[in-house]
């Protein structure tokens, strides 16, 4: 037998147990004062703090704490340099429209008020966003009230933790507004998400897997299951900058469409926003590949942390996401949100506790869960923090409209700044920006931005050559600044960055990293700065005095040696 009870699907929807609603604000003061007098102060108007209430349903019915805040954005309190404050009041000028995100700073002061005091600057939110500190209070005191036991159970226990892995999947529905037909299944990460389907899909002899070469290492692992099964795989090419050509795609989705998607089913993987590039990808393009007979597989886990994406909108089949690069918590916890009728046609090569009803032993006669989502959950769900899922998507929903305009204006701030740099002793840039830049600068609330909130670039020393990633990063750490380096998982984006797509095309079955170091010359990967809900005018500006400092000879000599005495090298710059 399984290990799922018998009568668990008759008791999802009777059993006396509801979870109470924990608001994510109930406990959070929302209140700060502007740091300079020569700020007027306000109260915002009664229908915002109507709406969050509404929105929220505070704990034990009590009403909101008041928020009393500025309509305009205050500089944090640590900037108390003149320079810095210059800094500030210069770019609210260039950018009004700053100010009307003025929530986002009682957030960061509310909910990341950690940053200030480790004195962190963190602009790594591409590879996982920040936990707000009130979503770990709310998940905290709920489990210290309550016992959860194992789904697989009929127990009081297990009754409610299977009503909060209901909740929760009604909330990631909700969240991306998804039609009746889809479901949700949990998996560890959306990398999980896409090796369920990868190993899963039917492909067959005749059969096409299509895809950009700008992916994630996730999304080309799929194509092991598709060659092992005979399919085609087809690349399509990235641009300079990322991304793909759309007429581009649209033709070699069209010579590869498939003959019959009984006979012979393909598979088009799309990347809604790459995690290196910067670029989004035309998500009509999805409907384009539906049309051809095509099923459509979305990698949304580096666009919807902050971009408002609907399933009523672009229905693909399925859709990959993680939550810890959404909300920061919990981490562990991605989901396949996805047709029914496609999970249907998903063939699983193996079979685990959890998704099986009924297993005989010894024998081969096997019948799979009754819910469809369940035969895709292997073992047990991580049920323990799902909780945490409901109560992070609703604090994601109410920021998230603000979130494209007070990106966009920061994102301007800071490419301009980085280009406007010079060494002080050649005059030649101190950086090369690789990634695609937005071509548009937003102006309102609920506004959506052409690309996302990611900046890859290389440093450059005086005569113009690149100067080593592994400098860069040991050198940020010691300002504090949390940063990344590397090709991110996404080798085909880097290559086209970067301009070693010829490179790529010679490396050789067992070459290893260093290998192709060595053959290009040079350290392999960019510089890549991300942003997030919880990035601040003081963010940018700690990074644009970080890269000015790698302008400035004594400065950059200083760290160098630092480095190589820490590294055990000795090399000159």
């Amino acid at each position: 037998m399984g290990n799922s009870p018998s009568t668990s699907h008759h008791t999802k929807s009777h059993h006396p147990f509801k979870r109470q609603r924990y608001a994510v604000f109930s406990r959070v003061s929302l209140g700060c004062t502007s740091v300079a007098s020569s700020i007027a102060t306000s109260d915002p108007s009664q229908e915002t703090s109507s709406l969050v209430q509404e929105k929220f349903g505070f704990r034990d019915h009590q009403p909101p704490p008041p928020i009393q805040c500025s309509h305009v954005a205050y500089a944090p309190l640590e900037m108390v340099t003149n320079d810095a404050a210059g800094a500030y009041a210069a770019f609210l000028k260039d950018y009004p429209e700053y100010r009307l995100t003025w929530i986002l700073d009682s957030l960061r002061r509310s909910d990341y008020a950690r940053l200030e005091h480790t004195g962190e600057t963190y602009v790594d939110f591409m590879g996982g966003a920040l936990y707000p500190e009130s979503l770990i209070r709310v998940h905290t005191e709920f489990l210290n009230r309550n016992v959860l036991g194992n789904t697989h159970s009929v127990s009081n226990s297990s009754k409610l933790s299977l009503k909060c892995a209901d909740e929760a999947r009604a909330s990631v529905l909700s969240f991306f507004n998804a039609p009746p037909e889809y479901t949700v299944v949990f998996t560890p990460n959306a990398s999980g998400a896409l090796k369920l389907v990868g190993e899963s899909y039917p492909f067959t002899g005749g059969s096409s897997y299509v895809l950009g070469n700008d992916s994630h290492n996730s999304v080309h692992g799929i194509r092991e299951y598709a060659t092992y099964r005979g399919a085609r795989v087809c690349y399509i090419q990235s641009t300079p900058h990322g991304g793909f050509d759309p007429s581009t795609a649209k033709n070699i989705l069209l010579r590869n469409r498939p003959r019959s998607r009984e006979l012979a089913p393909s598979l088009f993987a799309l990347t809604g926003q790459s995690n290196i590039s910067n670029s989004k990808n035309p998500l009509d393009i999805i409907e384009y590949a539906s049309s051809l007979g095509y099923h459509t597989l979305l990698d949304a886990a580096a666009l919807v942390p902050t971009s408002v994406f609907s399933l009523r909108e672009h229905p693909v089949d399925a859709m990959a996401v993680s939550f810890y690069k959404m909300f920061g918590f919990p981490t562990g916890v991605g989901a396949l949100v996805v047709k029914k009728s496609f999970l249907a046609q998903l063939k699983r090569p193996w079979f685990a506790g959890g998704t099986v009803d009924v297993v005989q032993v010894p024998g081969n006669i096997m019948t799979r869960a009754h819910e469809p989502h369940e035969q895709f959950e292997d073992g047990t769900i991580n049920y323990l923090t799902l909780p945490a899922i409901t109560d992070g998507l609703q604090f994601l929903s109410a920021y998230l409209p603000f979130l494209p305009l007070r990106l966009s204006s920061l994102m301007h701030h800071l490419i301009s700044s980085l280009s406007s740099l010079r060494h002080d002793t050649t005059g030649t840039p101190v950086i090369r920006i690789l990634s695609k830049v937005p071509r548009r600068r937003l102006k309102s609330v609920g506004d959506q931005a052409d690309t996302g909130s990611v900046l890859s670039l290389i440093f450059l020393s005086p005569t113009g050559d690149m100067i080593p990633n592994s400098f860069i990063e040991y050198s940020a750490s010691k300002q504090f600044i949390s940063l990344r380096t590397g090709c991110m998982c996404n080798p085909g984006a880097a290559a086209a960055i970067l301009g070693i797509e010829d490179d790529m095309r010679k490396l050789y079955p067992g070459v290893t990293l260093k290998d192709f170091e060595t053959a290009v010359g040079r350290e392999l990967g960019v510089v890549r700065i991300s942003l997030g809900l919880a990035s601040n005018f003081q963010d940018v500006w700690k990074v644009v005095h970080f890269a000015a400092l790698m302008g400035k000879e004594k400065s950059r000599q200083a760290l160098w040696d630092r480095w190589m005495e820490a590294s055990g090298v000795g090399q000159a710059l």
